[in-house]
């Protein structure tokens, strides 16, 4: 018997071992050598520290007109006018708005909106986006057709718009919901429910593309012939091979949708207060961009690193988990 040396084809000594990567380990290594995307990671995990740990120890303080110490939300929602407009201080590190409502206390509760805001949204677009994309790809014929032509009508709808009307007209007839201990406005569910049901069509289009190339290859055609039913085979072979995309869509979605709660916020139709989020404290700081300029600078910088972070990770990803990369491993 003939052994075969490997050492003149990976210039390693005779006899050394080679390491074999999964393609999860390869994935990250892509990740790691991204400079861009593990900045973004570091930002991102740092942002989430700041928003939904640091109340305990950051968000507390006297309320004058209630007359005793408030944490937590009640604090964040505490109006007292004798402090309204005060500029950043060791009392108020970011400062009051124009009802005396601590600034870096409101950034904290309402970046837990905005985050949950835009990972809600993103969650929808991705199950509605996969479905679609699957089905109308593994189908074909009339299934696709009419899958297809539907995608293709929301394409056209104008989402910003929709989603303008919809706060208008739909943001008093929802009731409140009430999730882990706290209470959101019946904004907060028409906005995550327009953002997600107006933003999956890309995915979908994506979904079925990759679908159709896959479910012509030699393992598809194997499982057809052990009887796999169509469920198992969307699910446990189609699906998990066009996985890099989807991840990226919805890293890429949240930012989106973080940005079009700003958008409707600031015009007044987004997050009724006293429910905070970054884009509702933005809504009246144009007022004052000379006078007070903390009003715009924070919940914008939380908005910008927020949505830089997402965009350099889903840049990250889609190197990571693109088979056919350049990247060096």
């Amino acid at each position: 018997m003939t052994t075969l040396s490997l050492a003149p084809l990976t210039g390693l000594p005779d006899g050394a071992a080679v390491r074999v990567l999964s393609p999860g380990q390869l994935a990250w290594q892509r990740f790691r050598r991204h400079k861009m995307a593990m900045a973004g990671l570091i930002v991102l995990a740092g942002l989430f520290v700041y928003v939904f740990a640091a109340g305990a120890f950051l968000s507390r303080g006297m309320c004058a007109p209630l007359g005793r110490e408030l944490s937590g939300e009640a604090f964040a929602n505490c109006n007292d006018t004798g402090i309204k407009l005060q500029a950043p201080s060791a009392a108020h590190p970011f400062g009051t708005d124009t009802i005396g409502q601590d600034i870096l206390a409101r950034t904290i509760y309402g970046g837990q909106i905005s985050l949950l805001i835009g990972v809600s949204a993103a969650l929808i677009e991705v199950i509605l986006g996969t479905i679609v994309g699957s089905i109308a790809a593994y189908y074909g014929g009339w299934v696709d057709n009419v899958l297809m032509r539907f995608t293709e009508a929301m394409l056209n709808i104008p989402s910003l718009f929709l989603l303008i009307v919809a706060a208008k007209f739909l943001g008093g007839t929802i009731p409140e919901l009430t999730l882990l201990g706290r209470t959101f406005s019946s904004s907060v569910v028409v906005i995550i429910v327009i953002i997600g049901f107006t933003s999956w069509m890309y995915l979908a289009r994506i979904v079925r593309a990759n679908i159709l190339s896959l479910k012509e290859q030699d393992f598809i055609s194997a499982s057809r012939c052990l009887g796999v039913s169509n469920a198992r085979m969307i699910v446990t072979h189609l699906l998990p091979n066009t996985l890099a995309p989807v991840i990226v869509t919805a890293t890429l979605g949240i930012a989106n949708a973080i940005l079009s709660e700003a958008y409707v916020s600031f015009l007044g139709l987004g997050v009724k207060p006293p429910t905070a989020s970054w884009g509702n404290m933005l809504e009246n700081s144009y007022r004052y961009l000379e006078s007070a300029p903390w009003l715009w600078v924070f919940p914008g910088l939380f908005v910008l690193i927020t949505v830089l972070g997402v965009n350099f990770v889903g840049d990250g990803l889609r190197d990571a988990l693109d088979p056919r990369s350049t990247r060096a491993l």
